[in-house]
């Protein structure tokens, strides 16, 4: 008989899948305060309510919250990668 094992955090698959959707939509692209989103860039509009932009070398809090998510600068000011906390 074949051992099932359920699985023990279903909520880290779905916040797993928000923050891939996240990434295909911003990797690369700028960020800009006007405007409608296009292929070199994304409106801050957007965004979820819940998020900060991390330029490079930033402070941030320790504040955990796993609604907000944070958008990664890179020296360039494209996006570099996405997370929740």
């Amino acid at each position: 008989m074949p051992l099932i094992v359920p699985d023990l955090n279903p909520a880290s698959t779905s916040a797993d899948t928000a923050q891939q959707e996240w990434m295909t939509k911003l990797m690369g692209k700028k960020i800009t305060d006007s405007g409608p989103s296009d292929n070199l860039s994304f409106a801050k509009a957007e965004l979820p309510k819940e998020h900060r932009i991390v330029e490079p070398g930033a402070m941030l809090s320790k504040d955990f919250n796993p609604n907000r998510l944070n958008v990664h600068l890179a020296e360039d000011g494209t996006v570099s990668h996405v997370d929740f906390n």
